[in-house]
């Protein structure tokens, strides 16, 4: 079967997806990473490749940027193609001045400014969390390669520039790690259809420190969240 958005055909897709928000990121870890790699997508350049991991069969895929972008793929991913759980695998901007660049955040749960969960009609806030079977797997792993992380609760934001660059504060005095775009839909999408998520997250800006990784590095050198996510297929 395909989507407007996927050209993948029945069991292109392997049980676990492993998903950045950059198609180059996942064609990195295609050609770095995988055996046996084939493309199974590549419309609107949302690259998606099939492999084997230590024998394993994993799929990785770009989302791109955001919660319709993430939501469109993982709810594809989810209900047509028969995934059961995707990891999601970005940057996030640090909210909190003892994070560093290059450090790990395993999201056990994620705030959000989107309406996101208006879909659903609840009456009330719902609180999007991981996954606590890949949240745990993935907490083993970073110990056991001795990862500088960071368990906690993030924010995934519908803005990037803001016209109040200091509101970042309010959500710092609450204990949220750092910002993304994409989790919350993510999370929202695996509870409704009763699959599994997680998001591990490298720092990648500091809004404290006001430090940055380049492009490239974003790309290329997220490694170690890379093999932690791996660990978990």
């Amino acid at each position: 079967m395909s989507t407007p958005h996927n050209q993948g055909k029945e069991n292109d897709f392997a049980k676990t997806v492993l998903m950045p928000g950059d198609p180059l990121r996942a064609k990195f870890i295609a050609e770095n990473y995988l055996e046996n790699v084939r493309l199974v997508n590549s419309v609107r350049n949302m690259l998606a490749y099939t492999g084997t991991y230590k024998g394993k069969e994993v799929t990785v895929m770009g989302s791109g940027m955001g919660m319709p972008s993430i939501g469109i793929y993982s709810y594809e991913l989810f209900k047509f193609y028969g995934v059961e759980q995707i990891i999601r695998i970005g940057s996030c901007g640090a909210y909190q001045p003892n994070l560093k660049l290059f450090d790990i955040l395993i999201c056990a749960g994620t705030s959000t400014d989107s309406n996101y969960a208006s879909q659903y009609e609840l009456n009330g806030t719902y609180s999007a969390i991981a996954s606590f079977d890949l949240l745990e797997k993935a907490v083993a792993s970073a110990k056991a390669r001795n990862a500088n992380y960071y368990v906690g609760n993030i924010l995934s934001s519908d803005l990037f520039y803001r016209a109040d660059s200091d509101i970042y504060k309010k959500w710092q005095a609450m204990g949220i790690l750092g910002v993304e775009m994409e989790s919350y839909a993510l999370y929202c999408n695996a509870a409704y259809l009763n699959k599994k998520a997680l998001t591990i997250l490298t720092v990648s800006d500091s809004l404290v420190n006001k430090t940055e990784t380049t492009a490239k590095e974003r790309e290329q050198s997220f490694t170690q969240m890379m093999e932690i996510a791996l660990d978990l297929i």
